[in-house]
């Protein structure tokens, strides 16, 4: 009976990495495929390579842009940017959150101007962050920050007032102070919640500098793709495009690592 359960163990465990590299190598004969088909309709003509660019044109754009030193400064300045208003949003939802939940009527009273304030259109604010901070990195990095910041409070708030009443009761009846209820219940519950909102965010953060970018930089991805549209060289705009695409995964998946090691399901 034993070696039976052992054998099924392994036969299905056989059958998930099995299922693992299916998935991994798909994704790569897509991501290939693709790539042909994209270099093979440039070069027959069916579709326009100086619009839509080609993969072979666009890595000659990387090492032209490589050779001259200006790729990157450009690609450093926007994760950098990134990165800083990634830590700001992070801290400051963590501060927030915790006032709301130790305030329970500020929490009433800020709900309304939170959801509020998610709701407005981030592209429209970040003009006159521009106007009243000067275009600055600054100000980028804030714009950053404006776009991801108040839907995490909100769903911080929601992930803290969800946490186990039972858990709060039992340590409230071991005379636990509040700071014990928060470090001890409240924060170790939401350490998941709190990931999937970091990875929602880098995204968000990602986004914000961008825009940021495109109003009131001279350097940065965004700056080239605003740049590269303007004086036709649609190379930068499509090379810069897809850095951006490998950074956000990248980013990404360094938030998967660091969630695996702290969270245990």
């Amino acid at each position: 009976m034993y070696s039976h359960n052992l054998s099924a163990q392994d036969l299905y465990m056989r059958r998930q990495k099995h299922t693992k590299i299916l998935v991994r190598v798909m994704q790569y004969v897509i991501l290939i495929l693709f790539l042909a088909l994209w270099e093979l309709s440039a070069r027959l003509g069916w579709i326009d390579s100086f619009i839509f660019s080609s993969p072979s044109k666009l890595v000659t754009c990387c090492k032209t842009l490589l050779a001259n030193g200006d790729l990157p400064g450009h690609i450093g300045i926007t994760l950098l940017e990134t990165v800083a208003s990634f830590a700001l949003v992070i801290g400051f939802t963590l501060l927030v959150t915790v006032l709301l939940w130790l305030n329970k009527p500020l929490s009433k009273i800020l709900e309304p101007y939170l959801v509020v304030l998610n709701s407005l259109p981030k592209s429209a604010l970040a003009p006159l962050l521009i106007v009243w901070l000067g275009a600055n990195y600054k100000t980028i990095i804030l714009t950053g920050v404006s776009v991801a910041v108040f839907g995490s409070i909100l769903n911080l708030y929601t992930g803290f007032m969800e946490t186990s009443p039972d858990k709060i009761k039992l340590i409230r009846a071991l005379h636990g102070s509040t700071a014990h209820v928060l470090f001890k219940v409240v924060l170790p519950a939401n350490i998941p919640n709190l990931f999937s909102i970091m990875k929602v965010n880098i995204g968000l953060c990602l986004v914000g500098v961008i825009i940021g970018e495109f109003i009131g930089s001279k350097c940065g991805l965004g700056y080239m793709i605003i740049y590269g549209s303007q004086v036709f060289k649609l190379d930068w705009v499509i090379l810069s495009i897809l850095i951006l695409c490998i950074i956000a995964m990248l980013l990404y998946f360094l938030l998967g690592r660091l969630e695996k090691r702290f969270v245990r399901e």
